[in-house]
Order: C-alpha cells, then structure tokens, then sequence
C-alpha cells in the first residue's frame, strides 16, 4: 500500500482557516491560538478539514470538547456529533486539547 501525503495549507487557506476559528468564548480563542501557534507551519488540508468541522459546534460544545468534560460521542445534537465525530475532526481535537504534544 502507497502512502500519500496531504498537501500542506497555503498563506491564504490558513489565513482563512485563522479568521473561521474566531470565537465567541474566550476559553476557546486561547485553546485555538496555542493550537495555532504550535501547528500553523505544519498544517495540512485534512487537520483544515477537520478544524473547519469543529468549528460547526457551538461554543459550549466546543469548549466541553477541549476541556474532555464530553467525548464527540455524548453531543446531544445530530449535526454537532456528525461534525466532531469525522476522522478528520478527531485527529484535530486531539491536538487541540491541553496536554497534546505539539511537533
């Protein structure tokens, strides 16, 4: 089996991924800027998918997310456990929470 790797974001998507990742609630701008200041040189399209998925949940989703208060599987809403529960978006949380390794 081949292995392929995922292309890295561009300037302009991760400019654009940085502006979609804004939030309402301060707990989850710090979680996302020390995300982003860890990983933004070594960010490819899936974890942009995946972060732009996590980004669909609401702030208090999110932030229950981060903080492991609930698992993607114990969202109550159909949409917000769809959107946490892809592949993509779960490699993200784990880099997202505190404790997580950065590169």
């Amino acid at each position: 089996m081949e292995m392929t790797t995922c292309p890295l974001l561009d300037e302009r998507a991760l400019s654009k991924l940085r502006w979609r990742c804004r939030r309402g609630l301060l707990e989850n701008d710090l979680l996302i800027e020390k995300f982003f200041a860890s990983y933004e040189f070594t960010l490819n399209v899936r974890q942009a998918k995946g972060m732009n998925d996590l980004m669909d949940l609401s702030d208090n989703d999110l932030l229950d997310l981060l903080l492991r208060r609930k698992e993607p599987g114990q969202l109550a809403d159909a949409s917000a456990l769809a959107s946490a529960s892809t592949a993509e978006a779960l490699e993200v949380l784990g880099m997202l929470r505190p404790g997580a390794q950065a590169p």
